[in-house]
């Protein structure tokens, strides 16, 4: 008896596209000629040998597991000494098994993967200390699976579905589409622990979509713009105490930094800030599109931090620039926050993780890592925050808004975080 083929290995056969009668298991073939892909169920009764189609492969209406099941019915009559060619005989063989596959249907259509979903966020929740930033796991799940696979029975969700949700928003906004995949896991996980499942969890990670995917880690990287992929940055762990040693320092190159790393802002878009582009009462600031990289007007809305500061600046106004050079009214040079850090930095030795002293460039990254790493905000958000493009059509369609409002609170949970009261330095140490 031929060995039963895995989805694993049905997925291999279907890529390599090999041209021959593929022997799935329990008599059951995939049969591959040309751009056909058509299942066929192979007996031998009295002596002959004999084929009964089973309809081409489809992979949402007629999977692998649709084309067992029917193998499965087959076998059962062949067992009973009937033969499935005789029309009438099928009939009378399944009628029984039949209404008991109905019984069994009508169940599973009560539990769908959004019953499911809901039923597994009401079990999670009760564990979570922050309710409003973990509202996000199921509306993330509303807003991307549930189009897809709400209202289908949690038994028929498959690896297509699973890479059909992902597959759209996995090089965009890889963060998000990640932890929709871990969401959409513990789902089916909770149905396997109810015996509603017997199969191989769909959206499990290692070993699974492992093969299909490039993981959201390396995608992330990928997507960091070039500029910034070189510059240390300070890991987000340790950012309360450096804000805290900055806050000490004075000068207006000092200021400018602050302000830098509480709005995530590139060094020339602060520098050359003007307080015609700032509303203190809105608390939002409008950098025009001829001082953006990407020649599009940017909205920041800022934190009650980053007002306070600005506010204090306002008192001491002497030109149209925020961070004027004192000496001649304009803007502040390129090197008054730098040597400010550099000055940090020969003081307490500031270091990215491989032992790099810091630049104030990377603190755009050390934003976008704790956003990623400690905080629920969808990763679009952090993509806007830092006006970056998001080039996939679909997405940039979903998020074609600049939500200032919902990234007031990003941006405000950020500050909350880079002002905490800091706890010990930890430094990195490179041997």
């Amino acid at each position: 008896m031929a060995e039963k083929i895995t989805q694993k290995g049905f997925e291999k056969i279907l890529r390599e596209g090999l041209e021959k009668p593929h022997n799935l298991g329990d008599k059951l073939y995939l049969v591959i000629k040309g751009n056909s892909r058509d299942f066929s169920f192979r007996y031998t009764l009295h002596k002959k040998t004999r084929k009964y189609s089973l309809s081409p492969y489809h992979a949402l209406t007629n999977t692998l597991s649709h084309a067992r099941k029917r193998a499965t019915e087959l076998n059962f009559m062949l067992a009973q000494g009937l033969d499935p060619h005789k029309k009438r005989q099928l009939e009378i063989a399944l009628t029984e098994k039949a209404e008991i596959q109905k019984q069994a249907q009508d169940a599973n259509r009560e539990n769908t993967f959004q019953k499911l979903a809901y039923e597994t966020y009401e079990q999670k929740r009760s564990g979570w200390s922050n309710q409003k930033h973990n509202k996000q796991w199921i509306r993330s799940l509303e807003a991307y699976a549930f189009p897809i696979i709400g209202q289908l029975p949690i038994t028929e969700v498959t690896t297509d579905h699973v890479l059909a949700i992902l597959n759209p928003i996995w090089n965009e906004i890889p963060e998000t589409a990640d932890r929709v995949r871990g969401r959409i896991e513990a789902v089916i996980t909770r149905a396997d622990a109810l015996g509603l499942r017997t199969d191989k969890n769909p959206a499990q990670w290692r070993g699974h979509l492992s093969g299909l995917l490039t993981s959201a880690a390396k995608v992330k990287e990928a997507k960091v713009p070039k500029e910034e992929r070189h510059h240390p940055a300070l890991p987000h762990e340790q950012l309360a105490q450096f804000m805290n040693t900055l806050s000490q320092s004075s000068g207006m190159g000092a200021s400018a930094l602050q302000v830098c790393i509480l709005c995530a802002t590139r060094t020339t878009e602060t520098l050359k800030a003007t307080w015609k582009e700032i509303d203190l009462d809105k608390a939002l600031w409008v950098i025009p599109a001829n001082r953006m990289k990407g020649k599009k007007e940017h909205k920041i809305p800022l934190s009650t931090q980053a007002v306070a500061k600005l506010r204090e600046l306002e008192q001491l106004r002497i030109s149209e620039y925020v961070f004027p050079n004192l000496s001649n009214g304009k803007y502040l040079s390129q090197a008054g926050m730098s040597s400010v850090l550099k000055r940090l930095n020969q003081n307490s030795g500031w270091q990215d993780k491989q032992g790099r002293k810091i630049s104030v460039h990377g603190f755009r990254s050390t934003f976008r890592d704790y956003i990623a790493d400690k905080t629920m905000f969808d990763g679009a958000m952090a993509e806007h925050a830092l006006a970056h493009k998001i080039p996939d059509a679909s997405v940039a369609a979903y998020h074609r808004t600049t939500m200032v409002e919902k990234r007031r609170a990003m941006m405000q949970k950020y500050s909350d975080y880079a002002c905490a009261t800091p706890q010990s330095k930890v430094v990195s140490i490179t041997r």
